[in-house]
Order: C-alpha cells, then sequence, then structure tokens
C-alpha cells in the first residue's frame, strides 16, 4: 500500500469535504469490489491448497486410508474428512455439467 497526498490526487471540493471529518491522519480508502483480489490468489495460497487437496482426494481414491493421510499431510481427522467430501462433492459436479 503507497501514501499519496489527498491534495495532489483529489479535487479540491472533495477534498475540502473530506476534511470537515479527518485533517491530518491517514486513511484506508479500499478497492472497489470487483477489483478485490480473493484469498491467497495473489500469492498463490490458493492454488497451492487446491492441488494439495486434490492429491489428498486422489490418494484416499486409490485406496489410503484418512488417518495414513493424515500423517501424510500433518492435518487433523476432521480437515482430511472434509476435503475428501469437498473434493468429492466438487468432482461429482463436475461430472454433471461436462
Amino acid at each position: 500500500m503507497q501514501y499519496k497526498n489527498g491534495k495532489e490526487v483529489l479535487p479540491p471540493r472533495l477534498l475540502k469535504e473530506m476534511q470537515k471529518y479527518i485533517q491530518g491522519e491517514l486513511i484506508y480508502i479500499p478497492k472497489e469490489e470487483n477489483q478485490r483480489a480473493g484469498w491467497g490468489e495473489v500469492n498463490g495460497s490458493r492454488a497451492i491448497i487446491a492441488k494439495r487437496n486434490k492429491a489428498i482426494f486422489q490418494h484416499y481414491s486409490d485406496g489410503k486410508s484418512v488417518e495414513e493421510l493424515e500423517q501424510m499431510y500433518s492435518l487433523s481427522n476432521d480437515s482430511i474428512r472434509k476435503i475428501i467430501y469437498k473434493t468429492r462433492e466438487h468432482v461429482m459436479n463436475q461430472n454433471r455439467i461436462g
């Protein structure tokens, strides 16, 4: 995030209006909702976790037990089960569509 001087970027009327509410302090102006990146999209975390979850589901489909997957991925039993359930649901929906 980069600091901008309001005097340099805002029209004088808008600057005057904003000075009624805040003066000499920093204010954060968020991006519009449609311009905001979702969690993990910028740094790649979302893609890494999706790839991991796909691998977990594949191992499960190939016969690995939930307990084995807990050890392999250092995740709780509940986390592994949720990943399997959600991935299975996603795969089934994909098969219906395509």
